[in-house]
């Protein structure tokens, strides 16, 4: 029976469908036709002709469902199939999964579809459906998946849709649905998306939408809500993505949208929002994409820190508009290309953060222009060239990090003029030359890192008097001679001195030193033993060349 309803519906088709399913359906046994499945009893469960490439042309209409009780699968998706959905539909009371997605369907969603109270799937986006959602939908207590989107249904969203208490997901956006939001969606609390966006719903926003503790991603874009956007949106704590834009919007940002920490998307434009952008939005710490010109804008900002984020592309030059920042923290992200050098335009800025990225090209000298900078750390990028001299222009710099770069050539006397440098990290770059004299003026010092570089020669001995100094790092380089006499030299481990040329001092793997007085007697000692062995050696040998020549 249910072999001749599937050739009966054949036979309805057009030609060429006929001659193409008439390939894939050869055999007495329909068990084995492409795309069908059956159980044990010879009875059809799964209905799948969507994976061939098929583009079946035609109606469902002579598909009688009543033929096939068994049937758990019915996957006709993306074909060319035509025409309304048949009520008779509502026979297939076993069915688990209905996909007819990517097609041409048309008419009304039939009531009967809240028949099918074992449906666990229900997917008709992408036709050309038209009507209300039925609220006989309601009935579909095992349904976990409602993807509507893409048609042209109207009228409002059913309030029978509360009863879905297993929804996990909801898409009806692309459609012409009114009306507002119906309360009862704030019962599916299994739900993780809703997707209403791009239709001409209106009303506010339901305060019950904080219910939804599951919630991933909510997209109400391109509609008519008005209002304001509720507190309880903040108690979406597993939201994704917030999409709110295009709507009639008005009041403030809530500040509870600070709590949404995991959130990595939010729209907002298109909007009537007004007042302050709240301070909590500083939690969300997960910004991507490229920075905007339009931050150089922002006269009156005096701080922007994106850090730890994905954000990509080049620092925009515009950023030196903004001339009353202080403080700038863009590290650990993705940037690129040269460090602009219109920041040194900003000479206000006491604090620039630009570590962990991938900046190349020469540090810009303009930095030495920002004579209140407190702070530079430009560690862990691509960074080369030499170290600029106007850096020492920075007088009340206490930390400087240059850190794991490739900056090459000596390290410049100038820094010896930042008499407030506290720290100093030039480490893991390709520097050369020795360590200036100078660098015995900083009296602020405490922690030192030139560990990994190419230095070479003495630590000058006005190192002696950095009493200040706590931590030092002067590994992998070619140093020589005795370390200072000061503490932190002294307790320095083993890790922080080793692998030079000749270090010599009171620390951890390290020889001690031969005072000079030492090595100058021990040295006239050895000239006189060589003279007393030499002198009677020879002196035997001309004798001895003597009387050979006698002889």
């Amino acid at each position: 029976t249910e072999a001749e309803a599937l050739l009966k519906w054949k036979a309805s088709l057009p030609n060429d469908t006929q001659t193409l399913l008439s390939s894939l359906w050869g055999g007495s046994n329909h068990c084995n036709w492409t795309g069908i499945t059956c159980n044990n009893a010879g009875s059809i469960t799964d209905m799948i002709l969507t994976e061939y490439e098929l583009k079946l042309r035609g109606t469902i209409r002579n598909l009688n469902f009543f033929y096939f009780p068994n049937l758990i699968w019915l996957n006709l998706r993306n074909n060319s199939l035509y025409g309304p959905i048949p009520s008779h539909i509502g026979n297939l009371s076993n069915l688990n999964f209905l996909d007819l997605a990517y097609n041409n369907f048309s008419g009304n969603i039939p009531s009967e579809i809240g028949l099918l109270k074992s449906l666990f799937m229900l997917s008709l986006r992408y036709n050309s459906i038209s009507g209300s959602i039925p609220r006989e939908i309601g009935r579909l207590s095992s349904l976990t998946v409602l993807f509507l989107y893409q048609n042209h249904l109207t009228g409002t969203i059913p309030i029978s849709i509360g009863d879905l208490q297993n929804l996990s997901q909801i898409e009806l956006a692309d459609n012409r649905l009114n009306g507002s939001i119906p309360k009862e969606i704030g019962m599916i609390r299994s739900l993780w998306l809703l997707d209403l966006s791009n239709n001409h719903l209106t009303g506010p926003i339901p305060t019950c939408i904080g219910n939804l503790s599951n919630m991933n991603y909510l997209y109400l874009w391109s509609n008519n809500f008005f209002g304001s956007i509720p507190d309880e949106i903040g108690m979406l704590k597993s939201l994704f993505d917030l999409q709110l834009s295009n709507n009639n919007l008005t009041g403030v940002i809530p500040d509870s949208i600070g709590n949404l920490t995991n959130l990595e998307t939010l729209v907002l434009h298109f909007n009537g929002l007004s007042g302050s952008i709240p301070t909590s939005m500083g939690n969300l710490n997960k910004f991507f994409g490229e920075l905007s010109p339009n931050w150089g804008q922002c006269q009156n900002q005096t701080s922007l820190l994106i850090a730890n984020d994905k954000n990509c592309g080049k620092v925009p030059f515009e950023l030196g508009h903004a001339t009353k920042l202080q403080e700038l923290d863009l590290s650990s992200n993705h940037l690129n290309g040269e460090i602009p050098m219109e920041l040194g335009k900003l000479t206000m800025m006491n604090r620039l953060y630009l570590s962990d990225n991938h900046f190349s090209g020469k540090i810009p000298s303009e930095i030495g222009l920002l004579s209140k900078l407190e702070q530079l750390e430009l560690a862990s990028n691509n960074l080369s060239g030499p170290i600029p001299d106007d850096l020492g222009n920075c007088f009340k710099l206490f930390n400087l990090n240059l850190s794991n770069n490739n900056l090459e050539e000596s390290i410049p006397s100038s820094i010896s003029y930042i008499n407030s440098l506290q720290s100093l990290d030039l480490s893991q770059n390709s520097l050369i030359g020795g360590i200036p004299q100078q660098f015995g003026k900083l009296q602020s010092l405490e922690v030192l890192n030139l560990s990994h570089n190419m230095l070479n020669g003495s630590i000058p001995a006005a190192f002696n008097e950095l009493r200040g100094l706590r931590f030092v790092n002067i590994s992998f380089n070619q140093f020589e001679g005795p370390i200072p006499n000061i503490k932190a030299f002294h307790e320095a481990s083993f890790e922080a001195l080793r692998n030079n040329k000749g270090l010599c001092g009171n620390a951890t793997g390290l020889m001690a030193c031969v005072p000079s007085f030492l090595s100058n007697h021990g040295r006239g000692k050895r000239t006189k033993v060589i003279i007393s062995v030499m002198l009677p050696l020879f002196g035997g040998l001309l004798f001895l060349f003597l009387l050979v020549g006698s002889f």
